[in-house]
């Protein structure tokens, strides 16, 4: 039988003593916590790990004995071995070092092989382990055990912070042993945290109630409000700023990474705002834009005018229905009148209009974002309104060429089943049916010309739109706090451990150090990263361009995505 002692680092330079720690049931491994000093009272020993145990949830117990040699002390082993009858226990350790030696040691019990490991003990209580990545093959057996070592450490925080001039009865070797300086700057921040976490909480709860009132939740303002990135970008940050300044303290790690990834992606989305503010508001750069929007406008809608033209005429050689194309071209061209002069009449306001919009990066560059694209979803409504006629045309035609070829083959649309089933047709409804396809399939070139050109012109607006998301998503969902850990501490995001032989010679203890492999970037994202809203499109691709086969519309609106385990 092999026992494994899990053994810090920092304890090799104790003093004789007491070696403080718990037994991982069912495993046969031991985990040394703490050295108690001598000289030290039995009594007050058992009284100091009674108070431990009420504090934690680990059974704390004395594992034996550790002995450092020095002048003076040459019955120091003798006494700690005769102290296994005052700490009764099933074993009793008995560690020393030898002098001149590093990380060695001894254990005075023959009949069992020993390892030694060693462990930084503050790296292990700080270290969160995470399931193995791709599939590396580990015994259950070495993985309860390892998590139940870090269980145990992590578990035991009451034993390590104490206050540097706290002056016990008892004096501990530990990774914390010499104390820690309480933070007047920390300690503030603590205290002035709580009323600004509960004024903040109510402020939220006094908007949620505002956002709920009848008025606002009327079928039109609520699908309104569902299609504007800036209305979902501000109920998604009113539930970050809830999550964030709950007063309920988190309980476990994964809830803990989720605020502290919120609130860093936050405090960076205001510090990016207010860089955008002072960029904007800096050389009259507002009336520049605001001076060169109307011409860029009255640009576009020459472009798209010629681009009409061309298209009642014969583009690239094509032969088109005139009648169809010229009633198709002069209806769009109105519409192109009507937003040119929609522009016109805006121009005076759209200065005034571009200063309080620029106003909104003080909620954070996101917000910001949403609004751009909101904006250029109503600057681009035209193309929208085009996109939509030429779907719409396309896809009752391609519907109804379909309905009458399986007219021609004895076939119809069984809407009650879902199915296609065999039917008779008289000489009527045959003829009605073939004038209609006729009809139908000489028109289908012209209107699918329209319809290709205002789809392209629609993926480039949304593709637009939805490279704006894409910056707003990551700046919502990217786990900065976790990369920053992972980059400056890797230690406390953990996938593993690897041991390193420190000490194998014949008749001693083998001696091993336990070191911690970070988790990689892949996993910190998959982990840690923020649920969060997805623009579109979602399908892949095959089904988008199925969609636009048969005409249906696509739309840049954002879905709500839920993060997978």
């Amino acid at each position: 039988m092999v026992l494994k002692i899990f053994f810090p680092q920092c304890c090799t330079t104790a003093d004789s003593g007491l070696l403080v720690g718990c037994w991982i049931p069912d495993q046969d491994s031991a985990v040394v916590l703490a050295v108690v000093h001598y000289p030290f009272i039995p009594g007050q020993v058992k009284r100091y790990l009674t108070e431990i145990r009420s504090q934690t949830d680990v059974d704390l117990t004395v594992l034996g004995s550790w002995s450092m040699p020095k002048e003076g002390q040459e019955g120091m082993d003798s006494f700690l071995k005769d102290l296994s009858t005052i700490f009764p226990h099933s074993r009793w350790l008995q560690l020393s070092r030898e002098i001149g030696k590093r990380g060695e040691g001894s254990v005075r019990d023959e009949n069992e092989k020993v390892i030694i490991v060693h462990y930084d003990q503050r790296k292990v209580m700080l270290s969160q382990l995470h399931p193995v990545q791709e599939g590396v093959s580990h015994s259950k057996m070495e993985q309860s055990a390892l998590r139940a070592v870090f269980h145990t450490v992590a578990q035991s925080h009451p034993l390590f912070f104490i206050d540097k001039y706290d002056d016990g009865p008892l004096k501990l070797t530990h990774w914390q042993s010499e104390g820690r300086e309480a933070s007047i700057i920390a300690e503030l921040v603590k205290q002035g945290s709580v009323p600004v976490c509960k004024l903040l909480t109510w402020m939220l709860s006094l908007w949620s109630w505002l956002g709920s009132i009848r008025l606002l939740n009327v079928p039109p303002v609520r699908f309104i409000s569902s299609k504007l990135s800036t209305c979902v970008q501000l109920g998604y940050r009113t539930e970050h700023l809830q999550t964030v300044s709950s007063t309920r303290k988190a309980t476990e790690h994964m809830e803990f990474m989720r605020k502290a990834n919120i609130f860093v992606s936050f405090l960076l989305d205001m510090a990016l705002g207010l860089l955008l503010i002072a960029w904007l508001y800096r050389e009259n750069r507002i009336g520049k834009l605001a001076s060169t929007l109307v011409p860029v406008a009255d640009h576009v809608a020459k472009e798209l005018r010629e681009l009409l033209e061309w298209l009642m005429g014969a583009p690239a050689g094509l032969k088109m229905n005139r009648a169809l194309d010229q009633v198709l071209g002069r209806f769009f061209i109105y519409h192109i009148h009507l937003w040119i002069s929609y522009i016109h009449l805006m121009s005076p306001f759209i200065e005034m209009i571009l200063w309080y919009v620029g106003l909104s990066a003080c909620l954070g560059l996101t917000f910001a974002l949403s609004v751009l694209s909101d904006m250029v979803a109503l600057l681009t409504f035209h193309i929208y309104c085009f996109y939509v006629y030429g779907a719409r045309l396309y896809c009752l035609k391609i519907y109804g060429l379909s309905s009458l070829w399986r007219l021609f083959r004895g076939k119809k649309w069984n809407v009650l089943r879902q199915r296609v089933d065999s039917c008779s047709y008289d000489m009527d409804q045959l003829f009605i049916g073939t004038l209609l396809f006729t009809i139908l399939l000489f028109l289908l070139p012209t209107t699918a010309l329209y319809y290709l050109v205002f789809t392209l012109l629609r993926l480039v607006v949304v593709l637009f739109q939805g490279l704006i998301h894409l910056a707003v998503d990551l700046l919502n969902s990217f786990p900065l706090f976790a990369m920053g850990l992972r980059v400056c501490r890797p230690y406390r995001l953990a996938e593993g451990v690897k041991f390193r032989v420190l000490c194998e010679e014949e008749g001693t203890p083998l001696h091993l150090m336990m070191e911690i492999n970070p988790i990689k970037v892949s996993a910190v994202l998959q982990y840690y990263r923020t649920p969060t809203y997805s623009c579109y499109p979602r399908d892949s691709w095959m089904a988008l361009c199925k969609k636009l086969f048969v005409g249906e519309l696509i739309y840049p609106w954002k879905h709500k995505t839920t993060k997978t385990d």
